[in-house]
């Protein structure tokens, strides 16, 4: 396993960080094979694990606070708020009021008195960025997190949170986690030059393109009437034109894993971590057979050659599809915040 420097916070963390998405009610629900799944991590470097409070339902929390038992100080621990945590208003989002009711839930779940990295899991136009960070930066000095940083911002916001952490005098965004893929490169126009602009750590998610490269699909077997295909067949359907492109290069990039004599999920993990601006990519493994398959490819890097070839399926800071659960502006989702009220346009 290889480590390198979490962007300027003097953190040291694996190149691999085990991400914990799918332990739990929604991947897997037995709760000791999870404790397994963590600890072969651990045993084989890994020395990075990214959860969050929303991750079923707040139990994937409390799985890696009680797989962590007693080894606790080799591990940094990364955890998410944001996103709303069960019945009634002001139960989620970027407030002050929230994040400090969320921290110390966290804290209580994950049975330990700090976390490591705590991040902002997506931007919240109801917030004020200041008062987030103004929020994030006591709970530094009170010693209830370490570092922290964001996830899924796009880069504007992320100019606009660094900005504002000077004119208030507080520590910024140490971090950020976007999607990344072999078939969604679009942060490299972006978020990766503002990132090493600012010197942030780098953590991206969805590697294997939420399944689509784990080596298990082809046009020609896809079955959409079963497993992930058939619960997210948007994604897998050939006759989808956006799919069409993505089986296009995927059969490329098969091509090309068998070329330098390795799998296509090495590949696709591989490929991740050839950009210097990235620190460390997220796996989130659901069995322990999916955790081994990924392990493999932890020493390959990838040479000019390989990554000419891919460059050449696809270019540079394109995204051959939009990745699920990507942030999106308010304005592209809510229409009212693109059309003046009726009574505006009869007046005028």
């Amino acid at each position: 396993m290889r480590y390198r420097a979490l962007g300027r916070t003097g953190i040291e963390v694996s190149t691999y960080c085990l991400g914990t998405m799918m332990l739990g009610s929604v991947g897997n629900p037995d709760h000791d094979d999870c404790a397994r799944i963590i600890h072969h991590a651990l045993d084989h470097g890994v020395n990075f694990i990214d959860t969050a409070d929303m991750y079923s339902a707040s139990e994937s929390e409390t799985i890696v606070g009680k797989a962590l038992h007693g080894r606790r100080d080799d591990v940094i621990l990364a955890t998410k708020v944001h996103f709303p945590m069960g019945e009634g208003r002001n139960r989620g989002g970027n407030s002050r009021r929230w994040i400090l009711t969320a921290v110390e839930d966290s804290l209580r779940r994950l049975n330990t008195d700090r976390i490591d990295l705590y991040q902002i899991h997506r931007p919240d136009h109801t917030t004020d960025i200041e008062e987030t960070l103004a929020t994030l930066d006591d709970l530094v000095r009170a010693g209830k997190i370490r570092a922290y940083g964001c996830s899924t911002f796009p880069a504007e916001e992320l100019v606009e949170a660094h900005h504002a952490a000077q004119r208030r005098a507080v520590s910024r965004f140490r971090t950020e986690q976007p999607p990344y893929s072999l078939l969604a490169r679009g942060i490299e126009a972006d978020i990766l030059p503002v990132a090493q602009r600012y010197g942030m750590g780098v953590l991206v998610w969805s590697p294997l393109a939420s399944g689509f490269l784990s080596g298990r699909f082809s046009r020609d077997t896809v079955d959409l009437t079963t497993g992930r295909a058939a619960l997210t067949p948007h994604r897998f359907d050939p006759a989808i034109p956006a799919n069409a492109a993505k089986y296009d290069a995927l059969e490329q990039l098969t091509a090309l894993a068998d070329d330098i004599g390795c799998t296509l999920p090495e590949l696709a993990v591989a490929f991740t971590q050839a950009h210097p601006a990235v620190t460390s990519t997220i796996i989130g493994p659901r069995t322990m057979a999916h955790l081994d398959t990924v392990l493999k490819g932890a020493e390959r890097a990838l040479d000019d050659a390989t990554l000419d070839r891919i460059d050449e399926i696809v270019p540079p800071g394109t995204n051959l599809y939009r990745p699920d659960g990507a942030w999106r502006p308010p304005a592209l989702v809510d229409s009212t915040l693109r059309r003046r009220p009726q009574t505006d346009r009869a007046a005028a």
